[in-house]
């Protein structure tokens, strides 16, 4: 109306926190928009929004967000819709992810637990036993 345009990507894809560099902040975040991380971050966030850590960032939580972008180092467990680890990113904790995408270079120590859809892995069914087999007691 009156010839503007809504914006097309929602409140969540805008980064609306960011940690600057030389900024080392304890507690607990809880947002409902984009989280940039620059600096340190210690404690727990939880974001509906996308989470960036920065090649240089450090962050000791467990996190909650929609996506999470890894170019820095995160120390505990993340659960999002999509984690990608850049070649600088670094991970210790377990990672609960529906996609998950990790760079040659980037690091990850802990459990992925893939979700989504109930994928069965394929079965290799046992050999059938031979018609030639023959039951030989031991006397």
């Amino acid at each position: 109306m009156f010839g503007r345009e809504k914006s097309k990507s929602p409140a969540t894809d805008r980064i609306e926190t960011v940690i600057g560099p030389n900024t080392n902040l304890r507690g607990d975040i809880r947002s409902d928009g984009g989280v940039r991380i620059d600096g340190i971050f210690e404690g727990s966030l939880q974001t509906a929004g996308n989470l960036i850590v920065s090649e240089g960032a450090k962050v000791v939580a467990d996190i909650t967000a929609h996506n999470v972008s890894v170019a820095g180092a995160i120390k505990g467990n993340v659960n999002a819709n999509r984690v990608e680890i850049l070649a600088t990113g670094r991970v210790w904790g377990d990672i609960t992810v529906t996609s998950f995408l990790l760079d040659e270079g980037g690091f990850v120590r802990g459990e992925i637990v893939m979700q989504g859809a109930d994928i069965e892995p394929p079965l290799i069914e046992p050999p059938k036993p031979s018609q030639d087999i023959v039951d030989v007691q031991a006397e």
